[in-house]
């Protein structure tokens, strides 16, 4: 993860998230509908029905609306920044963690403005009781450390997802030393940083490069967030031929040899990566916007995704380091071209399980059938529990 430095200015987060009040006869209520959230996130879909039924009275106070359909007021050109929010916003363990309060006790004195931003946007979508609100605080604390997202300027979804998942984990990380046993005789420590961010979004990859002359064979582990991966089609194919794709074996030749330690001079070679750890969330970046010559273009190709049972133990190593299969959660798209492209979102609710598409302020449920579009972009996948 990326480390950037700044000042944390945490003064406007109250005690109890904004729209909720110790003394408000529905803060107690929406206090309570986010306990029976909490426990049933930690047992996954299979007791949503009991939450349901635990918080009828709740929901009734509600006037029947669902916590977390809330819509986004657009900015100016704020859609790739609306639609990563509302699927991040759509994540379990994440929204557990914010609304919770957790987040305020692993604050950082350096660089937690934008953490603290972003908790309490997450509690005015999840605990107040208007249809949209504003991301404006958050939008703004952001732009100070990257003008680039500024509300005048359309952006790359990607791109600000990759920025907010960074900011999150510098304002909570923690340093933790432990030892690592290099040989029997020499030891030495290394400093790990954790934080929720990379609890629940970072994987690990192994790249297995291999000397053609000589055979010798390094191992470079690398740390990911999102994957991006390859469109081999500019018609129709399915997530599984792009992950294909990513993971085959590729040659290196000319300016890309490797200079092999046990040769002593650069070689041909042959790298392959495999998945060493699979995050809880896998978020997978297709790469619809490339170069031809000195263009960009866009490939409108049709991906086909599947709402559940992906299984990526093919591009495991070993392949039994993965026992879980995942389930779609959250959709971004992209409509249009690429200077006047639309962002949206479809995301899985986890109390009524059922899809929403959310374009800035409106929300709109959607059936099953409809979560498949050719105009997806990022794809948010969540692991599945094993039930022994």
């Amino acid at each position: 993860m990326r480390v950037r430095r700044g000042v944390i200015n945490t003064a406007h987060v109250s005690a109890h998230p904004p729209g909720v009040s110790a003394k408000h006869p529905l803060g107690g209520l929406r206090l309570e509908l986010c306990e029976k959230l909490r426990e049933a996130w930690k047992y996954d879909s299979i007791f949503l029905g009991k939450v349901k039924h635990c918080c009828k009275e709740a929901m009734e106070e509600m006037n029947g609306q669902y916590p977390g359909l809330t819509g986004l007021r657009n900015l100016g050109k704020t859609c790739y920044m609306n639609a990563i929010l509302q699927c991040l916003c759509s994540v379990p363990p994440l929204v557990e963690y914010f609304l919770s309060g957790k987040y305020k006790a692993a604050l950082r004195e350096e660089n937690g403005e934008s953490a603290a931003a972003f908790g309490c946007l997450m509690s005015n979508m999840w605990l107040e009781e208007s249809d949209s609100v504003s991301p404006e605080v958050f939008q703004s604390v952001l732009e100070k450390r990257y003008p680039t997202f500024s509300n005048s300027t359309q952006q790359d979804a990607h791109e600000f997802l990759i920025c907010v998942l960074n900011e999150l984990h510098d304002a909570l990380k923690k340093c933790s030393k432990k030892r690592r046993i290099t040989n029997a005789k020499v030891s030495r420590g290394s400093v790990s940083e954790t934080s929720i961010i990379t609890q629940l979004f970072e994987g690990q990859l192994r790249y297995d490069i291999t000397c053609l002359a000589c055979k010798t064979a390094i191992h470079r582990p690398e740390s990911f967030t999102v994957l991006s991966l390859p469109i081999p089609s500019q018609s129709v194919c399915s997530l599984q031929d792009c992950l294909k794709c990513f993971f085959q074996q590729d040659t290196l030749t000319w300016n890309n040899q490797i200079h092999c330690s046990q040769c002593e001079k650069k070689n041909d070679a042959v790298v392959k990566a495999t998945i060493t750890k699979a995050p809880q969330i896998i978020i997978f970046h297709l790469k619809r916007f490339e170069w031809q010559g000195n263009h960009r273009r866009k490939l409108s190709t049709d991906i086909c995704y599947p709402l559940s049972n992906l299984d990526l133990s093919p591009y495991s190593s070993p392949p039994s380091c993965l026992d879980a299969e995942y389930s779609l959660c959250a959709v971004v798209n992209h409509n249009g071209f690429l200077d006047g492209g639309h962002y949206t979102a479809f995301c899985k609710h986890s109390i009524t399980n059922n899809w929403y598409s959310f374009n800035d302020v409106q929300i709109t449920k959607i059936p099953n059938s409809s979560v498949q579009t050719d105009t997806a972009y990022l794809l948010f996948y969540r692991k599945d529990l094993c039930i022994h």
